[in-house]
């Protein structure tokens, strides 16, 4: 009448590494698809900001196009129009473009 109840066979544990792989795989796909273009693109900024001389003509975060006139440690002079000049921080400089632009324009 009475069976004898047999125990199931233990289950094997999931190895750690495996349940934490999908979140290490996203990681690296993040890593290397959005973090390091952007901090290149960063660097590449910054150089170029570091590089800005007298004669360069820019577009600033702004909008604004202009030729620089003085450059500082932390600020930028900018000519906008004949004896318009306008002072900004380097961080404001967004592009560097080709000599002549503005004549172009």
């Amino acid at each position: 009448m009475i069976s004898l109840a047999h125990a199931a066979p233990e289950a094997a544990q999931p190895d750690p590494f495996m349940s934490f792989l999908p979140l290490i795989l996203i990681f690296v796909l993040f890593w290397f698809m959005i973090i390091r273009p952007q901090m290149k693109r960063a660097k590449e900024t910054r150089k170029m900001q570091e590089a800005l001389q007298k004669g360069d003509e820019v577009v600033t975060t702004g909008g604004q196009l202009g030729k620089v006139v003085k450059v500082s440690d932390q600020y930028v002079s900018i000519e906008i129009a004949e004896g318009v000049v306008t002072h900004l921080q380097r961080g404001a400089v967004q592009t560097v473009l080709p000599k002549g632009t503005i004549k172009d324009l």
